[in-house]
């Protein structure tokens, strides 16, 4: 193909991927995109979704003749371009260097080459550019909402036909973004980076998210999740329960945030644990209980304080450790905004692979996720983490008069013990359920077949 360097000038848009200009770019020549990227040599193949289509997230990266290819296409100079694509400067080992190289191109996840995208606002890129045309962009999840559109930004990794989600009606949303930066603020002063204070607080709410399904007194989101949905979620709440959540919980992300960097609450934690005089954290804790408060729930302190081995009471035991003096587990020291691996929460694209799959599998009945519902695989999931929150608060107790070490020691111990049994009942209880034979559960569980009997009717009286 014949280029007349800068004939359609396309400037970049901030934080845009190489390969979103690209498709832009293209459009504005009349071209398809595949068209216009048949210029340069590639050396992978796009990436894709497991059904076979082009993922939005999708990014390039180019060698040196291919950079000034694009900057000849944009009609732009190649300084405009290194400012505004945080992909630009970043090599590939695969791509011939030098000048007089053949224009080279290598595909990659935006997501391997520099954090989220998700889609830009197809408004603000029609006000910029004059033509309503697809962008995605890098957006870290505090920059989601299109404050002049009221638009909600979703992530471009996931395989699903929407851009955005409608906030128009839930202005709480948009609220929360503009106090974030006074929170990101806040966690600068307070020495800790506004990303990671982010992350836990996300976590920390996305796993009251996946609980708020059996809140009878839970009233906000399930309106939220309405609102954003176009009116009624009923239809397919499984899945807009996975789209909307990040929209629908921003609000109490930022009131999280901001509850965990003030200096007052983690005093509450402290004295929560006895300060001096060490005990296990109390359902009916000042600091949960001021917590729920904070995000407009009074009645959400006893389950936030009782559920052990989430990133909150990681976070607790952290503040409560380094005030002791004590020691923490390897691998974070700690450090209260380090976030374990398993408490993580799953992106939307990763919930809508699951959820894709359990229900074109075959004998999907079969399956745990199927069978045990959500609530009760949250329930073992949380009194396993808990007896090992509770475990770790053990580290270094072996020190002391015999009758306060003996006294924390046992009183832990009990209480471990007695939510592995919890545990262990639940895990029965849905094992069975789900088609186990009793047999293969009792030997398992290392119960005899009346032991067996026992557990299911105990748990059966216990939660009907």
């Amino acid at each position: 193909m014949t280029h007349h360097p800068g004939l359609l000038r396309t400037a970049p848009l901030q934080g845009e991927t190489t390969s979103s200009l690209i498709c832009r770019i293209a459009s504005r020549y009349g071209l398809e995109a595949k068209v216009l990227r048949s210029c340069w040599h590639w050396r992978n193949y796009q990436p894709g979704h497991d059904d076979g289509g082009a993922r939005a997230d999708a990014e390039v990266l180019l060698n040196s003749a291919g950079r000034h290819l694009l900057a000849g296409l944009c009609g732009v100079t190649e300084g405009v371009l290194a400012r505004a694509l945080p992909s630009w400067g970043q090599e590939d080992a695969k791509l011939p260097a030098g000048e007089d190289q053949v224009p080279a191109a290598a595909w990659r996840t935006g997501g391997a080459v520099a954090g989220p995208v998700a889609f830009g606002c197809r408004l603000c890129t029609a006000r910029r550019t004059g033509t309503a045309v697809r962008m995605v962009r890098y957006a870290p999840r505090w920059e989601r909402v299109c404050v002049r559109h009221g638009r909600w930004l979703l992530d471009a990794d996931a395989d699903q036909p929407l851009e955005y989600l409608d906030v128009r009606g839930v202005p709480e949303v948009v609220a929360a973004q503009r106090r974030w930066a006074g929170v990101a603020r806040r966690a600068v002063r307070a020495g800790a980076e506004p990303a990671r204070v982010f992350a836990l607080a996300h976590a920390v709410v996305a796993r009251w998210w996946e609980h708020a399904f059996h809140w009878e007194r839970e009233t906000i989101w399930p309106r939220r999740l309405h609102q954003v949905a176009g009116g009624n979620a009923g239809g397919d709440l499984e899945r807009w329960r996975i789209v909307g959540r990040d929209a629908v919980v921003f609000p109490e992300v930022v009131a999280v945030a901001d509850a965990l960097l003030d200096p007052a609450m983690a005093q509450l934690a402290w004295a929560d644990s006895g300060a001096g005089q060490p005990r296990a954290l109390p359902a009916d804790g000042m600091f949960c209980r001021l917590l729920g408060e904070r995000v407009d729930r009074p009645w959400l302190g006893p389950l936030a304080a009782t559920d052990y081995g989430g990133p909150l009471t990681s976070w607790m035991g952290s503040i409560i450790r380094i005030r002791r003096g004590a020691g923490g587990p390897p691998g974070y020291d700690n450090d209260p905004w380090w976030l374990r691996q398993e408490n993580q929460p799953s992106t939307m694209a990763g919930q809508l692979r699951v959820l894709g799959k359990e229900k074109k599998a075959p004998g999907s009945g079969t399956m745990w996720r199927s069978t045990v519902p959500a609530e009760q695989r949250a329930q073992i999931t949380s009194l396993v983490d808990g007896a090992q929150e509770q475990l770790i608060q053990l580290r270094g107790a072996q020190t002391g008069s015999s009758a306060d070490v003996a006294q924390h020691l046992l009183r832990i111990l009990s209480y471990s013990a007695a939510l592995l049994e919890k545990a262990l009942q639940h895990t029965v209880v849905a094992a069975v359920n789900a088609g186990v034979p009793p047999r293969d559960v009792a030997q398992w569980a290392k119960l005899p077949p009346g032991a067996l009997a026992d557990a299911l009717k105990a748990y059966q009286e216990a939660y009907g």
